[in-house]
This record gives structure tokens, C-alpha cells and sequence, in this order.
């Protein structure tokens, strides 16, 4: 790996952890159910999403992937504090809140990157593949 290569990465993934820590440093609940976690999966699956449409319409460098997709929204997407919250609610017998935060965060996230990817693709004129 080139040290251009290591600098866009290491921007990208900074960049992410630093928003991720802004969105997830104060508890939004629902209920017993903390959204933090799902709202920085949702936003990151949204940027890759759009980025991906970008990437491969205007054939970007490899190094902007390194930047935006492994980087940015790698530092910004959590899923081992997803895995913990379930974990947390399976522990305290909160089996309904264990569904809700499985489907939210694996449906909502899936719609994001089709939502990102519609979204540029109609931006750009090519409509949505």
C-alpha cells in the first residue's frame, strides 16, 4: 500500500469515528431502545449507498474508495456496537427490542444503500440499475 493510498484512508476513517462519536455520545432512546447506533448505520449505508452510484459513473480512483467507502464510512458504521445493544437486550429478556433492533438495523440500513444509490442515479440522469 502506497502512502497516498494510507493517508486517504486513515482521513476517511478519522473522519467517520469523529462523526460517529458526535452522533452516538449522547443516548437517543426509544423507549428502552437506543437509536444512536442505528441512525450512524442508516447515515453510513446511505453514503456508500450514493458513493458506489459516483464511483461508477464517473469511474473514480481507487483511493476515493479507500477514502469514502472503506474509510469514512467504515469509521462511521458500528456493527460490533450493533451486536452489543442486541446482546444487552437479550441479556435483560427484552426479546421484542432484540427483533426491532435486528430488522431496523439490517432493513433500514439495506433501504439506505438503495436510497443512496436511487438517489444519485436520478441525480445523474441515469435513473436507478
Amino acid at each position: 500500500m502506497k502512502m497516498i493510498e494510507i493517508l486517504f484512508l486513515a482521513a476517511g476513517g478519522v473522519s467517520g469515528v469523529f462523526l460517529r462519536y458526535g452522533i452516538t455520545k449522547s443516548p437517543l432512546l426509544l423507549g428502552t431502545f437506543s437509536i444512536n447506533v442505528l441512525l450512524v448505520n442508516i447515515i453510513g449505508s446511505f453514503i456508500l449507498g450514493a458513493f458506489a452510484v459516483f464511483s461508477q459513473q464517473w469511474n473514480l480512483d481507487q483511493r476515493y474508495a479507500l477514502l469514502v467507502a472503506i474509510g469514512f464510512c467504515g469509521g462511521l458504521t458500528t456493527m460490533s456496537s450493533f451486536a452489543l445493544e442486541a446482546s444487552n437486550l437479550i441479556d435483560n429478556k427484552q426479546y421484542l427490542m432484540v427483533a426491532i433492533n435486528i430488522l431496523s438495523n439490517v432493513g433500514l440500513s439495506l433501504g439506505a444503500i438503495f436510497g443512496g444509490k436511487t438517489l444519485v442515479s436520478v441525480i445523474l440522469g441515469g435513473g436507478f440499475r
